[in-house]
């Protein structure tokens, strides 16, 4: 598809070349006619140019902007918020933000209010390089992946260049957002501190961690996590635990009742840093956790698990999204940003967190042997493992929980999902927290 990986002009000036030249360079091939028909809007200084990068704390990554403005010559900004917070400054401040780190699960919020713009599949330098999990529905071994939340598929692809429709899953040449980050999640353990082997979903609800457990206090999370763990105990068989009908949605939140009313849950966290403490502390020795802050926990030199469990895990995905109003130099820095995002060295930066790249050997290029090795494929770690911030998260010898990449990403139960009845989950939600 060279088509797609096309990054120069005619005159075979390259873009990024341009890019990082100075007013003075881009101006003087223009009067030059080196660059026939090139738009005079190159003439400007990039150096002026500012994307503003809003996302959630674990992505939005001041370090990984420092590397692109480096090496874009224009500035890169990021702005940090979480959940709620995210996704209102989406909804209603979509002006003051340039492209945003959007979950899947948020695109549904988004498609179809003016917000984001269509990327043509020809400006994404890497589609080829992107894992199957989002290109074709599929792992790499040609098995379709679990049609329980929200796919992949059902967000990427968008009808036409406006971007405000999707088309379920077939292919288009323009997309909603790039693929950019994934993980399969599952419950974080105190292994030191359970005193058994935690094996199933079941065990956030077992009586054996009576206040001593914690969930995410987020509704489209949340109440997936419980399904999990009530789906596994024999309690209800789900048509879709991505997408519960009303009744399915009262089964779940009435026992979700009566299990907080007996002590199970010692907290609800809302941030990263809460669910941190909580481990760390040993208030909590079982919950709902990201990779990044099992990660952060042993930073510490505290033990902690990212549990594999027999059911599979809750995948989701984010998403590089361009807002509406960019347009001419901003939306040509914007292409380049985006194929520099997906090069490489923002994915070795989350893989050090415990995330996937949507285009892992690219990655790979800016990992050393071992931490790939390590990160990806699930081999015992040859040196002491780092985060990317330098701290100690493995010592030589250990194997990362779940093992390897598709491993985890190939063992998907259910996704991330806004469902139909998103309102309603919304509001019983929230009849449990308060209960």
């Amino acid at each position: 598809m060279t088509s797609r990986n096309h990054t120069r002009d005619q005159s075979g000036i390259s873009r990024r070349r341009l890019l990082k030249g100075a007013a003075a360079t881009a101006g003087a091939a223009i009067g030059s006619n080196a660059v026939s028909g090139f738009p005079t809007i190159w003439a400007q200084n990039i150096k002026d140019v500012v994307l503003r990068h809003a996302g959630p704390p674990v992505t939005a990554i001041p370090a990984v902007a420092e590397q692109a403005t480096k090496d874009l010559g224009f500035t890169v900004q990021m702005q940090a918020s979480e959940n709620a917070d995210l996704l209102n400054r989406f909804l209603s401040q979509s002006s003051a933000i340039d492209c945003a780190d959007i979950s899947l699960v948020y695109m549904r919020y988004l498609i179809g209010r003016n917000i984001l713009q269509a990327i043509p599949l020809s400006k994404f330098k890497y589609w080829d390089q992107t894992i199957p999990l989002f290109t074709k529905g599929e792992y790499p071994d040609g098995r379709k992946i679990p049609a329980q939340g929200i796919t992949p598929m059902m967000i990427l692809f968008a009808t036409d260049a406006t971007g405000q429709k999707v088309t379920d899953g077939k292919p288009t040449d323009f997309l909603t957002a790039i693929p950019t980050v994934t993980n399969g999640d599952t419950l974080g353990i105190r292994p030191d501190l359970v005193g058994r082997k935690v094996t199933s979903w079941a065990d956030l609800l077992s009586p054996d961690f009576k206040g001593k457990a914690a969930l995410q206090d987020n509704p489209t999370i949340g109440i997936i996590d419980v399904a999990m763990a009530m789906e596994a105990r024999g309690d209800i068989k789900y048509g879709n635990k991505g997408n519960m009908t009303k009744a399915e949605i009262d089964k779940t939140i009435n026992t979700m009742m009566d299990v907080k009313r007996s002590g199970q849950f010692r907290s609800f966290w809302t941030t990263f840093d809460q669910s941190v403490n909580l481990m760390a502390s040993g208030e909590v020795v079982i919950q709902s956790m990201w990779s990044p802050a099992v990660a952060a926990v042993r930073s510490r030199g505290i033990p902690c698990t990212f549990q594999p469990l027999k059911e599979g895990y809750r995948g989701w995905g984010y998403t590089l999204g361009a807002m509406k109003h960019l347009e001419g130099l901003k939306l040509d820095c914007f292409y380049e940003y985006m194929n520099w995002y997906t090069g490489g060295f923002e994915g070795s930066f989350i893989a050090r967190q415990g995330y996937y790249s949507a285009q892992p050997d690219n990655a790979r290029k800016f990992l050393t042997p071992a931490e790939a090795a390590y990160w990806f494929d699930g081999k015992p770690a040859e040196a002491d493992i780092l985060s990317p911030f330098g701290k100690l998260m493995e010592k030589a010898g250990n194997v990362r929980d779940g093992g390897s990449m598709w491993e985890r990403l190939g063992n998907i139960a259910v996704w991330n999902s806004v469902m139909d009845e998103d309102r309603y989950v919304t509001r019983r939600w929230n009849e449990f927290i308060t209960s």
